[in-house]
């Protein structure tokens, strides 16, 4: 028998494929604590979304969590996390002081093993980010990503991934063992199988293989099987319920799939049902999305990664705009097709699917997404194949950038707005200590990460308030009408008290009347400035987001296109301009406020 070794990625891969990273500590760690007394000695316990989303939705200290990690899974545990080479854990890249810190903050806080990789495959971003990992005295485990292209589409062959492995080997990068990861889980099993054997054939018999894959397309057992056959010695697996669906294949489903076979994956079943047991009780009040548990044959034909799929989704529906999901989906083929081919995985699917939501809510190519922009214009790497010159002009024209050749890491460390002193000017702005950590949490979290050191981040996490929800089962139909509500209009609330043709709102008395139907519309302005005369322009926003900037005051004296407040959506800066010459008569939000399209942001006095 052929001893089969494995990663479980539920603490990672899992909980960034199911509820978009969305999580608390607190529940799962119990759970890591029995899978090591189960056995399991190498876990994904960080990076990628995982780190963002700690400072993003749960309002913890990533690097506490990894401490927490270390602890529980013991000392001789391998502790693995992921990185995107110049990008490390973000969507933008980053100059060489923080990529080099970020490899050295791995180290201090208990890691064992960086998975290092490029969406693009270009080897050169791999160069620097690789060598500080192993100077960081981490194990480096170099990547190849993965997909399938839909009909007609050529760039993603054996040919094309043993083309960039061996610029790997020639470029001397130092690295402890090789990965083929499908974020999107679309690679036929024939071309896994033909991709491993010429990698075993190129790196000999001692360099250990890993393949990553999802079950999202439906094919990652088979495709995994395929692997073994091709030479692999690990594979990535997890445990329900964070598995199959949009995650990696259950330990216990691949476990059945490979007995009768000269594979075994050394587990003690009844121990992997009893700590799924625990891990389904751990998570049964997080909302669980339809779409995280389900196969779609369409995958390959767009191909959106089983790890980045519900992290757009909860995004979508916390924007409320969940009903745009099927056309969003549909038009990524496109974006794909006309951006070069990148790999479907983090940061480029994220570039591909912000591009496919601006082509549906503005018009095809009439808003350019900052990310993929950069991506067809040269500013993260090569990509595969030439992105379409069409799309490239209408990306430098909206984007103001022209194409470039220039190494990304050149192009970074020239710019002050980036970096170690950046970060640290950041934090002394805001009166915050300057460690390490802080400057690598300000340098990868912006104005979110500041916000988390200054306690005033948020929750995120989508979990069910089961007292609540049996509460309000309870009083429903039972409670008598009141005469005083709470009203929430555009993420602000209001003590509303009702008396007759009278109703004061917190404190303040107006009298109304209500009339069938639409007699006539008073103006927003007339209501927000009390009903004085003079010229007011309203400044609203054209689509949902989070204010997290806001760059004037009331009062201020401000010109038609300055810049007044930037709105996140999608992970999308979207910059809102004056439209008009005037004064900042009123300002109707606040940073970190979410707000509905349409929604009044600001008014103009000319």
């Amino acid at each position: 028998m052929k001893k089969v070794d494995f990663m479980l990625t539920a603490f990672r891969d899992g909980f960034q494929s199911v509820f978009g990273a969305r999580v608390f500590s607190s529940d799962f760690l119990p759970v890591v604590e029995e899978a090591a007394a189960a056995g399991i000695t190498h876990f994904e316990a960080g990076g990628g979304a995982l780190f963002q989303a700690a400072y993003f939705y749960s309002n913890e200290d990533a690097f506490r969590v990894m401490d927490d990690f270390r602890r529980i899974a013991g000392n001789n545990a391998n502790l693995q996390t992921l990185a995107r080479g110049i990008n490390v854990v973000g969507l933008d890249s980053q100059p060489r002081d923080i990529i080099k810190l970020h490899a050295q903050l791995m180290k201090k806080h208990g890691i064992t093993t960086i998975r290092n990789f490029d969406a693009l495959n270009d080897v050169n971003n791999l160069l620097y980010s690789g060598h500080c990992i192993a100077e960081a005295g981490l194990r480096h485990e170099i990547t190849v990503t993965m997909m399938e292209l839909p009909p007609g589409c050529v760039g993603h062959t054996v040919e094309f991934y043993e083309s960039v492995l061996r610029r790997i080997l020639d470029s001397g990068i130092p690295y402890d063992s090789l990965c083929f990861k499908d974020a999107s889980g679309t690679s036929t099993p024939h071309k896994v199988y033909e991709t491993i054997r010429m990698a075993r054939k190129l790196v000999g018999g001692d360099t250990r293989i890993v393949f990553h894959s999802h079950e999202t397309a439906g094919c990652s057992v088979l495709a995994y099987h395929a692997a073994l056959e091709g030479g692999a010695d690990q594979l990535d697996l997890s445990i329900a319920p964070l598995s199959g669906g949009t995650c990696q294949p259950d330990i216990l489903t691949m476990w059945h799939a490979l007995r009768g076979t000269q594979y075994d994956l050394g587990v003690d079943v009844k121990k992997i049902i009893k700590l799924e047991e625990s891990l389904k009780e751990a998570m049964k009040d997080y909302f669980m999305p339809p779409e995280a548990t389900q196969v779609n044959p369409l995958i390959p034909f767009f191909p959106m990664p089983g790890g980045a799929l519900t992290a757009n989704t909860q995004m979508l529906r916390d924007n409320g705009l969940m009903d745009k999901y099927q056309e969003v989906i549909a038009a990524m083929g496109e974006a794909v097709a006309k951006g070069g081919f990148g790999t479907s995985v983090t940061p480029v699917s994220q570039f591909y699917f912000q591009q496919a939501f601006n082509n549906v809510m503005f018009g095809p190519w009439k808003k350019i997404a900052e990310g993929y922009g950069k991506m067809v214009l040269g500013y993260f790497g090569r990509t595969p194949a030439e992105p379409d010159p069409e799309i490239v002009k209408i990306a430098s024209e909206q984007l103001k950038l022209e194409p470039t050749t220039r190494s990304p890491l050149d192009i970074n460390d020239e710019n002050p707005a980036k970096g170690r002193k950046a970060a640290v000017a950041m934090l002394e702005a805001n009166k915050l200590p300057v460690t390490d950590e802080n400057i690598f949490i300000a340098a990868s979290c912006s104005e979110k990460g500041i916000r988390f050191l200054k306690g005033e981040g948020t929750i995120g996490v989508r979990k069910i308030d089961r007292k609540k929800e049996a509460a309000e089962k309870n009083a429903a139909g039972t409670a008598p009408k009141s005469d005083a509500m709470t009203v929430t209009v555009n993420g602000r609330s209001y003590a509303v008290k009702f008396s007759g043709n009278s109703a004061t709102v917190n404190g303040r008395q107006y009298d109304f009347s209500v009339a069938d139907g639409i007699t006539a519309e008073q103006p927003v302005r007339q209501a927000a400035m009390g009903g004085t005369g003079g010229e007011f322009t309203e400044v609203h926003s054209t689509l949902p987001g989070a204010v997290i900037r806001i760059l004037a005051k009331p009062g201020d004296q401000v010109q038609a296109g300055q810049l007044l407040l930037v709105l996140e959506a999608m992970k999308m800066e979207t910059p809102v301009n004056a439209p008009a010459t005037g004064v900042l008569a009123k300002l109707e939000v606040t940073e970190g406020q979410q707000v509905q399209s349409g929604a009044l942001l600001a008014v103009i006095k000319g």
